[in-house]
């Protein structure tokens, strides 16, 4: 049994997040919950995310999981924010159950940016 606490795929998602950073003139949402804090950046073209980053202050499993989120989601519909769970995230990264509480604030994050985006768009229509 590893006694490494984090998973081959958190130290890998950690040690190069290619999401990391702010994007100008993007929908963002920013959280600070939990000793942590986390900004999420989008931007949609034509119905399609086209770029996600992320700034987090927190835990390794917070950051990979952040960077996943982003990897994952880019080229997806906006509406797709307004529906993320974490429980997918929780079990491909092997984080610790005692680190739900972090992950749930990625979750929180991603829905208000949905929210954000879905506001966005509404008045871009009007």
């Amino acid at each position: 049994m590893s006694t490494d606490p984090y998973s081959p795929e958190v130290r890998a998602l950690f040690a190069d997040p290619a999401h990391a950073g702010a994007i100008d003139d993007a929908c963002c949402v920013e959280l600070d919950d939990q000793g942590l804090r986390i900004a999420l950046y989008a931007t949609v073209e034509d119905g399609t995310i086209t770029a996600l980053r992320f700034l987090a202050w927190g835990c390794p499993h917070l950051i990979a999981a952040a960077e996943a989120f982003c990897r994952d989601y880019e080229g997806r519909d906006p509406g797709q924010l307004l529906e993320f769970s974490s429980s997918g995230l929780m079990q491909s990264l092997s984080v610790p159950v005692e680190k739900t509480g972090r992950i749930l604030v990625l979750e929180d994050a991603v829905r208000s940016l949905g929210n954000v985006v879905r506001e966005a768009l509404k008045a871009q229509e009007d």
